[in-house]
């Protein structure tokens, strides 16, 4: 039985989403390289009803070792006792206006100790592949105490393709046959090596205290 789950995760919350398509375009690329004891999951925050941050009490003053029951609303407690049970995470996200998403920021600022110390890794795409929104993410994975990996792929989309993914609820094959001649999908293998590595480090501490 697998032992460690990563989760996908979908990023963009409006409509009409490209986001879904893209998040599974990666999984169908790292499903065939995922090992025994790793599982592969989508978390799409779209599905996660969350409002604007709205918690009477910071994260990180909660208890860390179990800090779900201690949140006021449901919503965060569902999020919460959904974060804690992925291990790793990879977040396939869009760049809006030079940065990420606020639903992904939000989503984030919501827990603090059901992220640290996990592995995290950021692909991201848009007109220029979304360089600055993963420079961005980066930065608050190092505030969360997530242990990022070092590899951060970009995905080039143009509106025209947006559209026609959308259309076609996939992304099309001339897209993927761009981005695996960009080097993309060799970059998405390598980051994922990142991460089954920082996992494997993981348990190779915890074993040893």
């Amino acid at each position: 039985m697998p032992s460690q789950k990563i989760a996908l995760v979908t990023c963009s919350t409006r409509n009409p989403r490209v986001n879904p398509f893209i998040t599974n375009y990666v999984h169908s690329l790292l499903a065939a390289v995922v090992p025994e004891d790793v599982s592969l999951h989508i978390l799409d925050i779209a599905e996660q009803s969350l409002p604007l941050y709205d918690e009477p009490t910071i994260p990180s003053l909660l208890p860390p070792d179990d800090p779900t029951p201690h949140y006021q609303h449901e919503h965060t407690r569902q999020w919460s006792a959904k974060v804690r049970g992925f291990d790793a995470f990879i977040f396939i996200t869009p760049q809006y206006n030079w940065s990420l998403p606020a639903s992904l920021k939000n989503a984030l600022d919501y827990l603090f100790y059901e992220w640290k110390g996990k592995p995290a890794a950021v692909v991201s795409y848009g007109g220029h592949g979304g360089g600055k929104a993963a420079d961005h993410l980066r930065g608050v994975f190092g505030g969360l105490r997530m242990r990022a990996a070092a590899t951060a792929p970009t995905l080039t989309i143009k509106g025209a393709v947006i559209t026609e993914t959308i259309e076609q609820g996939r992304v099309t094959e001339i897209q993927a046959k761009f981005w695996q001649e960009a080097g993309a999908e060799d970059a998405i293998r390598q980051m994922f090596d990142e991460i089954i590595q920082l996992l494997r480090e993981g348990l190779d501490a915890r074993s040893q205290r």
